[in-house]
């Protein structure tokens, strides 16, 4: 048995036939990861009473912790209780904390407790439980053949409810590392160009900081890694900043839209937002964010013509000779939309998200977009050769990012639009 070694078995039916996509994994090991500890083995099974006991019997032994995800509910396929029970070769009991948590849960909803809630009470004898602020099952933990077995509901907001306990628990049994991460957030670029900049400059990267990446959309997280604070994780860190500083939009969890409030906020600036093919998509990823009232003016959704002309502004010429998806167009809907709300700054989209519409001269996936203020106005063409959802998703997060780099005097374009820009 190796003394740091920690395995997932993630357990449903509900996993296996796709119905659930698996996030409690990825949940689990960044919650881990500040301790300094990292999943070694992942199982993911479904309900097959067979194949858990052979995983059980597998893993128990071998890994010095294991955490088994979901199985703890009150019905029939709900084996992890019964499993671990034998697993451990006791017998299940009515656990009286167990029991106090289960009828507490159904007094608070005016419940009564019937034998199906009940049956979440029933632990493998010797257990002790893992507190469950938010469900009406509580986890257990329990050592078998020197595996520490940690149990846990599949819900992912009661799974993050008790990852703290969890965390606790295998840090007592095996030690906590110490971790130094600095996480940056940034738009625009690639891993790979990220990479390939890096391995080209002359500043020597020091062994003692990793630096890894963790994809998302709109985003990307560059992630140094270290044994503790120190001169070479902040070396690292400007090294970073100085090759990639106005891709990045801020440190942790920060976000586009955030980090363009924070920027509005600070100049005491007001923004509004005219869309078609993001369908309002910029408007919403900018409200979504608390304290958008102090910087949101106003979004225009106007998806047909006749809104553009009537709502907008936009002169039924252009909407004829140059068509929907064209500069003037987009031109004239930021400042239609800048007159009309009173805003300091905008954004305009308009594209062809697809799948149908395009032509020779204006596939799907090609947006015109213009943002700016009525005398500082730029505009660009791009084409974006993708799904109709990850089209609007990039167009929207685009739109956020060019107001963002304008109000901080940033180069206009982002390295990847300033490649695909027509």
């Amino acid at each position: 048995m190796k003394p740091n070694d920690i395995a997932l078995l993630l357990t449903g039916d509900e996993l296996m036939s796709g119905d659930t996509v698996d996030s409690n994994s990825a949940m689990i090991a960044q919650s881990l990861a500040a301790f300094g500890h990292a999943v070694t083995e992942k199982i993911t099974l479904g309900d097959d009473r067979a194949r858990l006991v052979g995983a059980l019997q597998r893993t128990t032994g071998h890994a010095r912790i294991l955490v088994m995800n979901g199985g703890l509910g009150p019905t029939q396929d709900d084996l992890t209780a019964e499993l671990v029970a034998a697993a451990a070769e006791v017998q299940l009991g009515l656990h009286p904390d167990a029991e106090r948590h289960v009828r507490d849960w159904c007094a608070e909803r005016g419940i009564e407790p019937n034998d199906a809630n009940l049956k979440q009470a029933w632990l493998p004898e010797g257990a002790t439980i893992i507190h469950n602020p938010r469900g009406s099952a509580v986890g257990f933990a329990i050592e078998v053949n020197g595996t520490l077995i940690l149990t846990t509901p599949g819900v992912p907001g009661e799974l993050r409810a008790m990852l703290p306990e969890i965390c606790e628990r295998i840090v007592a049994a095996i030690g906590g590392g110490q971790t130094h991460r600095v996480r940056l957030q940034t738009f625009g670029i690639g891993e790979s160009t990220i990479q390939a900049l890096i391995d080209e400059d002359d500043a020597p990267w020091p062994e003692s900081v990793v630096l890894g990446y963790r994809a998302g959309m709109p985003q990307l997280e560059m992630k140094l890694t270290a044994a503790t604070a120190s001169p070479e994780v902040e070396q690292c860190q400007q090294t970073l900043e100085r090759l990639f500083g106005d891709h990045i939009i801020g440190e942790d969890d920060a976000t586009l839209a955030g980090a363009l409030q924070q920027v509005l906020r600070d100049q005491g600036k007001k923004m509004v937002t005219a869309e078609s093919c993001t369908g309002g998509l910029i408007a919403s990823m900018v409200t979504a964010e608390p304290g958008s009232s102090s910087v949101f003016e106003a979004g225009f959704v106007t998806y047909a013509n006749s809104i553009k002309h009537s709502v907008l502004g936009v002169s039924e010429a252009s909407l004829e000779t140059d068509g929907a998806v064209s500069e003037a167009v987009v031109k004239q809907m930021l400042a239609g939309a800048l007159t009309e709300s009173g805003a300091d700054i905008g954004i305009a989209v308009s594209g062809i998200a697809g799948p149908d519409g395009g032509s020779d001269d204006k596939p799907v996936g090609t947006v015109w977009l213009a943002w700016g203020t009525a005398d500082n106005m730029h505009t660009l063409r791009t084409v974006l050769p993708t799904d109709r959802a990850m089209f609007q998703k990039l167009v929207a997060a685009a739109g956020l990012d060019l107001i963002r780099r304008q109000l901080l005097g940033l180069p206009k374009l982002p390295h990847y639009f300033s490649r695909r820009a027509i």
